[in-house]
């Protein structure tokens, strides 16, 4: 082996020198950049000066709320606060402060492993001392430089300062969410007390508050969660020998008595939700001190009628019903702005019971914002299992049978355990709320009427994976667990959130273009510059005609009528509306969502902790007539709208077109019910067909509808239990089988067809102009309807005429040319006749 020479060797050891020196004065310029503009810690006292953010409704003129405003600061001494009041800011933020030198190296490691392992960096590791330094000399800022120049600054501020002096500015500087700064502040903000006088439980719960101010709010929605948080301060206390375990046991189950909110506040569940939204992207120091404009899209004129209605309704259920709370949203579709969001039926009332600790039931939390909660749907979720099966392949007239049908393949059709089934509780034969059977019914008539068991049938037929796919790609994210749903899901037995199934059904609004929701028009900073602006956001999720499919059977009052009543709320004369009523298990839960082309509104009823309603407490009862309020109030000032027509689909497979007979296919004309021929117009067939009844499974195969019938339908582990179902029906409910007609369609043909003559202008010629046409129309049946086209454009449509000479005026009348005109007549059975003629108009 070969030896580097001496020269070689020291030409390579003063090229490593030389390196090292450069390194070595990279890092002290890189060191010095850090550090040569660093604050005085000595100013750690001084604040800046702060202006207050504000958020507007959509005008821009009608002030919702003030973040921050003048800071609610009452400065107080170290040794007037309780011991457990400092343990339980020391345990949720830095056990270790008394013995760290500012920085936790521990910690620092640890926040480095999990920054790398979430990739970002979202974790801080930072002491005590670092937060004061953060929140008074640096900013939020979230960069490598930023957190060496704090852990710098808190190694000097500890070595200026006493452990104490640090602990003290800190308690009295924190933000504790509502304009409280300090722990004084916040003791009388929550519970009008003194440091002194606070509790274990109070002290624990303040404790909780300044990791997230807005999110942790005691008025904010996420209660549960700063439940959760003030149990897991105690446990920490108790654990480091900081509180007696038999005090930390009644602190957790001891009921915390806040002060009611101040009322300085308009539209309170939507603002804190915009609150969040922009300590999500901004943080919440920003936020609070930066003086921004926020224009948000609420309709206040909207949110006060919204407001008003929930609380009367609610009242009102309360007494009927046992239900003590209500929530509301409403949307444009067309944008996703929220125009009206209700979290609750009233935010500044107390709670019922007398008050609600953090992660204690009651049944009207006035805080939570419903709206944002995960809660279960109960039949409002069926559209998303309805629009899944009519991409696959089902339509409106598909039948299904109403009928009792055992789901568990491993139980009796009866509804009993199997051999491989120990419990019954393990058998599914949900039924409906009425507690009937209806027999063979059409998808429109089952969705529409919000049936249960045919709708279980169809989730079965669509797919659970595929109906919660059709779901999540609509806007729905709460969907995580299909293996507990199971066939449930169709009947609402997954929670999801008010704002997103409103705006889900949006997408329906919208024939398949999803507009997330939004709440922010633009913000402005405080000298008036545009900070940012919403931008136009759409995503075609759903087939376009799935949607108008959805949306004319949701529209359908008179499939609806069979259950519920023809002037029911659902119900608009002269408007298209479609609507979706859901009542859960136990009448847990009531909801309605209902929308036009450019308005959808949501409603929930029920209690905050679950509790159920009287079981009479059907959503089109309690729910509906506040949801039926709002619409009329917020459609008064809007034309009608109708929602475009569904392409007519006339599927290849009797099945699919609601056959349930295993006989010939036989057509028919609808008003002589005899055979049809070649001349019954298309519109007025229909089918029948004669044999044996069987369920849906014994023609299709689930997964493949539209492919080859199954070759053998017992290899469905649902086709015996189904069978079942519809066998016992037809013993108990024998179905009619329409007789095979033997003459054929006599009302339709040549001889049965108007006659059409135009009478002027007499020749195809015509000097001038021509002022209007003169018809007649021969008979020999009742005429329904003459229409007149010129140049492919209808001019008029005349309507239950008698057979005789008919003048259509032309305003403006037809200049010189050529023009083509066409006449369509149509009796009251569908005969057709079509004239056409093309007229050549000279100059005089």
């Amino acid at each position: 082996m070969a030896f580097l020479s001496r020269k070689n060797s020291k030409s390579i050891l003063t090229f490593w020198g030389w390196l090292g020196v450069l390194i070595l004065l990279f890092i002290a310029w890189n060191t010095y950049a850090l550090v040569r503009n660093l604050p005085n810690p000595s100013r750690i006292a001084d604040r800046a000066v702060v202006e207050s953010t504000k958020i507007y409704d959509r005008t821009g003129k009608i002030l919702l709320y003030e973040i921050h405003g003048e800071e609610k600061r009452t400065v107080v001494r170290l040794a007037e606060v309780p011991d457990y009041v400092k343990y339980a800011t020391l345990a949720a933020e830095d056990v270790n402060f008394y013995q760290h030198p500012g920085i936790d190296i521990k910690g620092i490691f640890r926040a480095i492993f999990i920054n790398l392992k979430r990739g970002d960096f979202s974790q801080g590791g930072s002491t005590i001392t670092q937060q004061l330094v953060k929140s008074s000399l640096l900013g939020p800022e979230k960069t490598i430089q930023r957190k060496i120049r704090e852990q710098i600054l808190a190694l000097i501020l500890e070595r200026k300062y006493s452990k104490d002096e640090i602990l003290e500015w800190y308690l009295n500087q924190i933000p504790y969410g509502s304009n409280a700064y300090g722990i004084a502040a916040a003791a009388q903000t929550y519970f009008s007390k003194t440091p002194q006088e606070l509790t274990l439980e109070e002290a624990a719960l303040l404790a909780a508050l300044p990791k997230a101010p807005t999110y942790y709010s005691p008025y904010g929605s996420h209660q549960a969660e700063l439940g959760m948080r003030r149990e897991w301060i105690l446990n920490r206390m108790s654990d480091l020998g900081w509180a007696a375990k038999e005090d930390v046991v009644k602190a957790k189950t001891a009921k915390l008595n806040f002060l009611p909110p101040t009322k300085s506040i308009r539209a309170p569940h939507f603002v804190q939700y915009v609150r969040e939204l922009l300590n999500e992207k901004y943080g919440e120091a920003f936020v609070e001190r930066d003086g921004l404009k926020v224009v948000t899209t609420l309709d206040w004129e909207l949110q006060e009628e919204a407001e008003k209605i929930i609380k009367e309704g609610a009242e009102q259920n309360e007494k009927s019903v046992k239900a003590a709370n209500a929530s509301l949203v409403s949307i444009d579709p067309k944008t996703g702005e929220i125009l009206s969001m209700v979290g609750s039926k009233d935010y500044f009332a107390k709670p019922s019971p007398d008050g609600c600790a953090p992660g204690i039931s009651c049944r009207f939390d006035p805080h939570v914002n419903v709206v944002l909660r995960p809660r279960q749907p109960g039949s409002a979720f069926k559209p998303f299992v309805y629009a899944t099966a009519f991409r696959k392949g089902y339509t409106p007239e598909t039948v299904l049978f109403d009928a009792f049908t055992e789901f568990n393949p491993n139980c009796t059709a009866d509804g009993t355990p199997g051999p491989l089934v120990a419990n019954a509780k393990d058998c599914y034969n949900p039924g409906n709320y009425d507690e009937k059977f209806r027999g063979p019914v059409t998808l429109r008539q089952a969705l529409a009427q919000s049936l249960n068991l045919p709708s279980v049938k169809l989730l079965y037929l669509a797919g659970i994976q595929d109906s919660i796919k059709t779901a999540q790609g609509m806007g729905i994210t709460t969907l995580t667990e299909p293996d507990r749903y199971g066939l449930s899901l169709v009947l609402g037995g997954a929670e999801v959130k008010l704002l997103e199934m409103v705006s889900a059904f949006g997408v329906f609004a919208q024939e398949g273009v999803l507009h997330p929701p939004t709440a922010l028009l633009r913000i402005e900073t405080s000298s008036g510059l545009l900070w940012e602006e919403k931008k136009e956001k759409s995503l075609p999720v759903l087939d376009t005609e799935i949607a108008r499919t959805i949306n004319e059977v949701l529209s359908d009052n008179d499939a609806r009528v069979p259950v519920f009543s023809p002037t029911s709320s659902l119900y608009f004369p002269g408007r298209s509306v479609a609507a979706k009523t859901g009542t859960t298990q136990e009448s847990r839960d009531a909801w309605v969502i209902g929308y036009t082309p450019s308005l959808v509104t949501g409603v929930w009823v029920g209690n905050s902790d679950n509790t159920p309603m009287h079981r009479s407490s059907l959503s089109v009862m309690v729910a509906a007539p506040m949801w039926r309020k709002f619409m009329d109030r917020a459609l008064a000032e809007k034309p009608p709208e109708e929602f475009t027509p569904a392409a007519k689909i006339t599927p290849e497979k009797p099945a699919l077109r609601g056959h349930y007979r295993i006989g010939e296919i036989i057509k028919i004309d609808k008003i002589s019910k005899k055979l049809a021929t070649a001349f019954t117009p298309l519109e007025m067939i229909e089918e029948i067909n004669t044999g044996e009844v069987r369920s849906i499974l014994a023609f299709i195969k689930k997964d493949d509808p539209l492919g080859d019938p199954p070759s053998n339908p017992f290899q469905d582990p649902q086709y015996r239990n189904w069978g079942a179902g519809v066998e016992r029906w037809i013993a108990t409910h024998p179905l009619f089988t329409p007789a095979v007609p033997t003459e054929y369609d006599d009302i339709h043909g040549p001889s049965r067809q108007p006659q059409i003559q135009i009478l002027r202008p007499p020749d195809e010629s015509v000097s001038g102009i021509l002022n209007e046409i003169e018809i007649s129309v021969k008979s020999p049946l009742q005429l329904k309807e003459i229409s007149l086209f010129v140049d492919d454009f209808l001019v008029e449509s005349k309507t239950n005429l008698p057979a005789n000479n008919i003048v259509f005026p032309l305003n403006p009348p037809l200049d010189t040319g050529a023009h083509r005109i066409k006449i369509t007549v149509y009796d009251t059975v569908g005969n057709k006749s079509v004239l056409e003629k093309t007229i050549q108009i000279y100059a005089d």
